[in-house]
């Protein structure tokens, strides 16, 4: 099996150290093509006004300019010799689930590789809090994810569906459950911009999250993970709310309206 490993954290990132050791206990043909700085956030982004640069970092393993779908895009189609049979990416630090999954570029670079029909897994590992010296349980995805992924594999994959793997903020020794569970949704209200003042006294924004107790759903990413266990979430990339498609063909289809619904 050949495994094609990204991540959104950058090459020098200690959450790819730990997805290779995962990786390298499924196989020994492993390829690392992952962004050479962080692109946190970055979602689905692909880079389209200024070129990509790929410094080859070893036999087969590479660094880009670029964002995790700009990565697998490039290790798939150019840098490999053929398709990977897996992509995994991350393992992040910090979480990905609820609402997080739209904009993970953790989540983005399995997705790409699902775009090539290529079964992808999402790996991240939830943190105390976001601060430089808090210090993620990387031992916990390492000791969990070679048998999830391995139990995984064994399964038929409905196509166009990526696995989102999540392992929560506790010691190997603390998690007693894996769940598979639905993508759960935060309030609203936690993102925020910051307003600051630079040097210059010019104002600019740095966005955030408030971080407050919320009773998540059970069943849910969200409630797996706050509750100590491994969240197992099948995503899929289409967004269409299907009951409102029934519901529109009621008032639209055929030829265009002509008139204004006194309505509006």
């Amino acid at each position: 099996m050949r495994i094609l490993l990204t991540n959104d954290d950058g090459i020098e990132a200690e959450g790819l150290e730990c997805l290779e050791r995962i990786a390298r206990t499924l196989t020994d043909d492993v390829w690392v093509c992952a962004p050479a700085v962080e692109q946190s956030g970055k979602g689905r982004g692909i880079t389209l006004t200024e070129p990509l640069r790929v410094h080859r970092l070893g036999e087969k393993r590479f660094s880009v300019t670029g964002t995790p779908t700009d990565c697998v895009v490039l290790a798939i189609n150019d840098l490999m010799p053929d398709k990977p049979d897996l992509v995994l990416s991350g393992v992040n630090r910090g979480h990905n689930i609820g609402e997080d999954v739209s904009y993970s570029g953790t989540v983005a670079g399995a997705l790409q590789g699902m775009a090539f029909g290529i079964r992808s897994i999402a790996l991240s590992q939830s943190l105390e809090r976001f601060h430089d010296e808090v210090i993620a349980h990387w031992e916990t995805a390492e000791a969990f994810a070679p048998a999830i992924i391995s139990r995984l594999l064994e399964q038929d994959w409905a196509p166009g569906v990526v696995m989102n793997l999540n392992f929560p903020n506790r010691a190997p020794e603390q998690v007693e459950q894996v769940e598979v569970t639905t993508q759960g949704f935060r309030d609203v209200g936690e993102m925020h911009a910051v307003r600051r003042t630079d040097l210059r006294g010019r104002d600019y924004y740095w966005m955030s999250f408030r971080g407050h107790k919320q009773d998540h759903a059970e069943g849910t990413d969200l409630r797996a993970v706050e509750e100590g266990r491994i969240s197992v979430t099948p995503l899929h990339i289409d967004l269409t709310h299907r009951a409102s498609v029934h519901d529109l063909k009621k008032v639209l289809g055929g030829a265009p309206p002509k008139t204004v619904s006194t309505a509006a």
